[in-house]
């Protein structure tokens, strides 16, 4: 009896080797590659568009009640872009201010946050802090008496933020800090004796 072992037909040429095997190996390499490449991008994209951030602000001053050396309530004084539900826009950056109280759940945390959201007041610098998924605070305007303040909203710490050009709650805050302040009344002129 004789064994036939030639390959079935319709199988690829598994055992089969030479520069023509290789190629097409390379070639599906970069089809891969390819591949990976763009569905990175799109990752890096959708990753920007999911902001967990809550609050973006940028400081001009911070004011603590009673006191700073034990505060129970804070005014944060500046510019915010404020996360609007649960979705992914974040409302116009305005002027205005916070009020917050101590969160009673995490009081050494509001503490550091507020430190250091002091220690970056006036500086120019953006930060965020609070989540997108919690409640963020009410943005009051200048000249509202401060009263009935928010729970603080502790999540996940007071970040720096490196600006983006083209991320659209940065680019208002930085037109808002960057403009300058109008004059809301003219210089006295001197007269002359």
């Amino acid at each position: 009896m004789k064994t036939d072992l030639t390959l079935h037909p319709a199988r690829p040429d598994v055992f089969t080797t030479g520069t023509g095997t290789r190629q097409r190996a390379r070639g599906n390499i970069s089809k891969l590659a390819a591949l990976l490449v763009a569905l990175l991008s799109v990752g890096a994209a959708r990753a920007l568009a999911s902001d967990p951030v809550g609050v973006y602000a940028l400081v001009d001053k911070v004011v603590f009640e009673p006191n700073e050396k034990n505060p129970e309530r804070i005014q944060i004084r500046g510019a915010f872009a404020i996360a609007e539900g649960y979705g992914y826009t974040y409302k116009n950056a305005e002027r205005g201010y916070l009020y917050y109280k101590m969160n009673p759940d995490k009081p050494n945390a509001c503490r550091n946050e507020w430190a250091d959201l002091k220690a970056v007041a006036g500086t120019g610098q953006i930060v965020a802090f609070g989540s997108r998924y919690g409640d963020k605070g009410t943005l009051r305007k200048k000249e509202a008496k401060p009263e009935n303040p928010d729970v603080y909203p502790v999540a996940m710490g007071l970040t720096k933020v490196k600006e983006e050009k083209d991320y659209e709650p940065l680019k208002q805050l930085a037109k808002l800090r960057d403009a300058k302040p109008r004059n809301e009344t003219p210089p006295a002129r001197k007269t002359s004796p």
